[in-house]
């Protein structure tokens, strides 16, 4: 859905999320977005901590945001996105942020489902699916549930679970940089999020085959203490349908 919606096919989408996390104002946060975006790359994305503190409220970002936006594509002539994240503390208010992203025009919002909670997430996915939205989603706090491996859950079932409950990005770490995991591990994750068929394979931990019948894919994200020089890891691990995501990689780089 995302290749038809940005008109971009044949590689990896490419994103940024905007850094510093916190502390710019609404304004100078969309200045950001717009020099990312109309520096190539596809999307930018709000941190997952960025939600609707007095510094920025999140209707004044989401305005900017989309400012940004529209400036950035008229500059390119390439359609462009911005996770704009809805996660709040009701699943009304996370959807009168969407209804409000909607409104504006931007092809994309954010939820951190396990911050959020699975009903909350498959609210928000209907409505998405139902108004032409796209759904990023962000694992933060996973790591407390599926860090230990004496207790908690795996993120194998984490991934899983999402795919069930919908929604169209996912982060499922790097395998090379800050967020890294195993490479085969990895891969299992990215095998059931993105395949209809998965074949049975220990080493990448699915033990037995498992058929997605019309489940909706989800597109896995390479995110975390990347930079261009991994570029060709990444798109050899990952292949083309995986969006790959430098923050400080490409805001703390001397040529942006």
């Amino acid at each position: 859905v995302e290749r038809d919606k940005l008109n971009k096919y044949g590689r990896p989408l490419l994103g940024c999320t905007i850094k510093p996390k916190l502390g710019l104002s609404a304004k100078n946060y969309g200045r950001a977005v717009y020099e990312c975006l109309r520096g190539g790359l596809d999307f930018t994305k709000d941190d997952e901590n960025v939600n609707s503190q007095p510094f920025m409220r999140w209707r004044d970002r989401f305005l900017f945001c989309a400012e940004a936006l529209y400036k950035a594509q008229a500059e390119t002539g390439e359609i462009k996105g911005h996770y704009l994240n809805a996660t709040a503390g009701t699943c009304e208010e996370m959807i009168k942020r969407a209804v409000f992203a909607r409104e504006l025009g931007v092809p994309i919002v954010m939820h951190d489902y396990l911050t959020g909670g699975f009903t909350a997430n498959t609210s928000l996915a209907h409505y998405c699916r139902d108004n032409g939205l796209l759904l990023h989603i962000h694992r933060a706090m996973h790591a407390v549930i599926d860090r230990q491996k004496n207790h908690g859950m795996h993120f194998r079932v984490l991934a899983k679970a999402l795919r069930l409950s919908g929604g169209d990005h996912i982060h499922a770490g790097t395998v090379v940089g800050k967020l890294e995991g195993e490479r085969d591990i990895t891969l299992g994750f990215v095998d059931l999020l993105r395949d209809d068929f998965i074949e049975k394979d220990r080493s990448r931990g699915i033990y037995f085959t498992q058929d997605g019948v019309s489940l909706p894919g989800v597109i896995p994200v390479a995110s975390g203490g990347i930079h261009v020089w991994h570029m060709p890891a990444l798109t050899e691990i990952f292949g083309d349908d995986a969006v790959l995501q430098f923050g400080g990689g490409t805001i703390g780089h001397p040529w942006g």
